[in-house]
């Protein structure tokens, strides 16, 4: 059988230089097919790149909740600890001054709770607005959590004092109060 290109010029209805004409475009277009391909694999290539990006985008905002969930669970602990060892202060008529941030404020202890506080066996906790005692040992506890909520620990660390302090030959007495 013979092509429709040889059957047309026998029958006269396309001249040669015509078909002719025909196969240059053709082998042209054959040419330019593999430009083709690389272009479908360019498109491929960008469709991939799109969903790793996708992807990489819900492992970020996994990480993000996940970190958010952490820190809630955190927070949830940080109070437990606080209200299941808080000390009951009632009927405290000693005013115990401590500094929450740049504030200064004062909460009402007992005598007996005042010594505690100066020697760092009581803590103080913030738990909401208002404020908590602790045992030293629960406040240590949370700080590993949050160091923010811990308001006051002190420590029985001796103070240096320094060669050229004029006030080093003074003491500071245990039972002052500010």
């Amino acid at each position: 059988m013979a092509s429709l290109q040889d059957q047309l010029l026998k029958a006269g209805i396309v001249d040669a230089r015509k078909a002719k004409k025909i196969d240059k475009e053709k082998r042209k277009q054959a040419k330019s097919q593999p430009k083709g391909h690389e272009r479908v694999d360019e498109v491929r290539e960008q469709a991939r790149r799109a969903l790793e990006e996708k992807a990489e985008r819900a492992r970020e905002l996994n990480r993000e909740q996940q970190a958010a969930s952490e820190k809630k669970a955190i927070r949830a602990q940080i109070i437990q600890l606080i209200t299941m060892n808080k000390i009951a202060r009632a009927g405290g008529d000693v005013p115990y001054q401590f500094t929450d941030g740049k504030k200064i404020k004062k909460i009402h202890v007992t005598a007996q709770l005042h010594n505690e506080l100066s020697r760092g066996r009581v803590a103080i906790a913030r738990l909401g607005e208002g404020y908590e005692l602790l045992p030293a040992a629960a406040a240590r506890k949370i700080q590993q959590r949050d160091e923010h909520t811990i308001v006051l620990l002190n420590t029985n660390e001796a103070v240096t004092v320094g060669e050229d302090d004029p006030y080093a030959a003074y003491k500071i007495p245990d039972d002052l109060m500010w």
